[in-house]
């Protein structure tokens, strides 16, 4: 067991998890999920339904960041749940809509559950993975943005969005630069062969590192420590499963009660 338990967590892709993790707070920390929750807010306007429409999409562009649901999800709702509670949206379906939206990363690139599908299946290549999951991505955020404007405008919320002011677009757009230019760099990176998916996390912590410390300054080095402590306990729960299933699989598979020929076999219930 303990040698099955490295092996799960000894492959290089999965250093890619513990760099990636982080993103998303750095990014949130920063102030870079608020600029772009304004932008965001300055092309589409006010109105019912608008802020979810939002919300939706800020998460699947933090997606093409982070590549971690839950760090999306901690950046998306710290600013989009009280924005919409303030527009009259009730808080349950608040946060149903940013939970929901924070579940597209996985299909979008860079994808945590791609890398690790990649290390547990031989032949997987993870550009290749990254490159299948982008329409896919886009499609199930179109599917919950199409539900959940309709929801709003049929069911009466958000009816004091349309008070609420409208950022110019030209400011916004220049706040926001700076996190519109992340995918860019990442994606990009990787699709022109500069850098690895492993390498393209490391870049993408640096790059939210400079732009939160040197840029808009609103991170401090005292702030690392949370950061980090807090990207270290995700990272440790998703590397604890990974290795885990190595090892379920490996007892499978030595115990032979799995019959190869069918995955419903009398065996494999007998050992449920």
């Amino acid at each position: 067991m303990p040698q099955n338990f490295y092996a799960g967590l000894g492959k290089y892709p999965l250093l890619a998890i513990p760099m990636f993790v982080p993103v998303g707070s750095i990014f949130d920390r920063s102030g870079v999920a608020l600029r772009l929750v304004n932008f965001a807010v300055a092309i589409v306007g006010r109105g019912p339904g608008m802020l979810p429409l939002v919300a939706i999409a800020v998460a699947m562009f933090l997606g093409g960041i982070s590549g971690s649901g839950p760090a999306c999800a901690a950046a998306v709702g710290g600013v989009m749940i009280a924005a919409m509670n303030r527009a009259g949206y009730p808080p349950s379906f608040s946060a149903s809509v940013v939970g929901a939206a924070a579940a597209t990363d996985i299909l979008i690139p860079p994808s945590v559950a791609f890398i690790i599908y990649s290390v547990l299946v031989p032949g997987a290549s993870v550009p290749a993975l990254f490159a299948a999951g982008m329409v896919p991505g886009i499609l199930a955020g179109l599917a919950l943005i199409v539900p959940a404007v309709w929801l709003s405008r049929n069911h009466k919320m958000g009816a004091l969005e349309a008070s609420m002011p409208r950022p110019p677009i030209w400011a916004s757009f220049k706040d926001a630069i700076w996190g519109l230019a992340a995918p860019v760099l990442i994606l990009g990176g990787m699709r022109a062969g500069w850098f690895t998916p492993t390498e393209a996390a490391v870049v993408a912590v640096f790059y939210g590192l400079f732009v939160g410390m040197a840029v808009h300054r609103t991170i401090r080095v005292r702030d690392l420590y949370e950061i980090l402590r807090e990207s270290g306990e995700l990272s440790a729960v998703i590397l604890l499963v990974v290795s885990l299933a190595g090892i379920f699989a490996y007892s499978l598979n030595t115990l032979g009660v799995i019959d190869p020929r069918s995955a419903c076999s009398s065996t494999a219930f007998r050992f449920s």
